[in-house]
C-alpha cells in the first residue's frame, strides 16, 4: 500500500444491514442493490463516477484554503438525510425517507430515463466519462432492452397458459367456469404486446412493457395461482414450489 506502518484495524462484529442499498460491512460500503440479470459495469461506472466528482470537490476546496476537517463536517451534514439504519423494507420507513426528501425510483424505465437528465450528463461530460451523445445512446440501448426482455417473458406466460394451465384446468372439468377467464388471459397478454410492437418511440414503448410486466402479467398471475389451488396435484403439469423445493425427494 506504500507505506511502512499501518494503524489497527479493528473489524465490526455485528452483520451488515441487509435491507440497506448501501450497508456498512466494516471499513468497506457494500452495494446491494443490482439485480441477479444486470450488468455491474454500468453500476460501478455510476458510483465511481460520483465519488470521484465528490472528491474533486472535497479537493477543490481544500486546495482554496479549507481545512480537511472542514470539508468532511460539511458533506456529512449536507448528506445526513441519506443514513438511515432501520429497516428498509418497512413502508413506513420508506415514506419518512421520502419525507425527508431522499430520492427513490421503483421503476426500472424512469430510471432508465434519468440517463439523459441535464444534471447527470453534465456529471458524465464533467468527469470526461461520457457526453451527451453517448447517454442518449446507452438509454436507447437500455430501452430496447428492457422491452424486449419483457417480451420474451410475456411470449413466455402465453405459452404455459396455453400448454400447461389451461389445459390442467380443462382436464378437471371441461366446463371449469375459471376457463374464460384464463382464455381471456391469453388474450390480454397478446394485445398488449401487440400494443408494444406499434409503439415506435422507444421510452414509450418501455412504459408500455413497464407496465405489462408489473401490472397485466401480475394479475394474470393470481388467476393463475388461484386456478393451480383447485386443480388436483396429478392433473396440474407445471412444477410446484414443493416440486422445485424438494426435488431430491421426489427422485426415484
Amino acid at each position: 500500500m506504500g507505506v511502512s506502518v499501518l494503524a489497527p484495524v479493528e473489524v465490526p462484529a455485528e452483520d451488515r444491514n441487509r435491507t440497506s442499498l448501501f450497508p456498512y460491512g466494516g471499513h468497506r460500503f457494500e452495494f446491494r442493490a443490482v439485480g441477479s440479470s444486470q450488468n455491474v459495469s454500468l453500476v460501478n461506472t455510476v458510483l465511481a463516477t460520483i465519488v470521484a466528482d465528490t472528491f474533486r470537490e472535497f479537493s477543490d476546496a481544500i486546495e482554496k484554503g479549507q481545512m480537511p476537517k472542514t470539508v468532511a463536517q460539511k458533506a456529512l451534514r449536507e448528506s445526513w438525510k441519506a443514513i438511515f439504519n432501520g429497516n428498509g423494507y418497512d413502508q413506513a420507513n420508506q415514506a419518512k425517507l421520502k419525507e425527508d426528501g431522499v430520492w427513490c425510483i421503483n421503476s426500472n424505465v424512469d430510471a432508465i430515463r434519468r440517463y439523459t437528465a441535464p444534471k447527470n450528463v453534465a456529471l458524465f461530460e464533467r468527469m470526461r466519462v461520457l457526453n451527451a451523445t453517448g447517454c442518449a445512446a446507452r438509454q436507447e440501448v437500455l430501452f430496447t432492452q428492457y422491452t424486449g426482455v419483457v417480451e420474451v417473458e410475456a411470449k413466455c406466460l402465453i405459452d404455459m397458459l396455453q400448454q400447461h394451465v389451461i389445459p390442467s384446468v380443462r382436464n378437471t372439468n371441461t366446463t371449469h367456469p375459471m376457463l374464460p377467464e384464463l382464455m381471456a388471459c391469453v388474450m390480454t397478454v397478446k394485445d398488449a404486446l401487440q400494443e408494444l410492437h406499434t409503439t415506435e418511440v422507444s421510452a414509450e414503448r418501455a412504459d408500455k412493457a413497464r407496465v405489462l410486466r408489473l401490472e397485466t402479467m401480475v394479475k394474470v398471475r393470481e388467476i393463475v395461482d388461484a386456478a393451480e389451488a383447485v386443480v388436483p396435484a396429478d392433473l396440474w403439469t407445471l412444477a410446484t414450489y414443493k416440486d422445485l423445493l424438494f426435488l431430491d425427494h421426489t427422485l426415484p
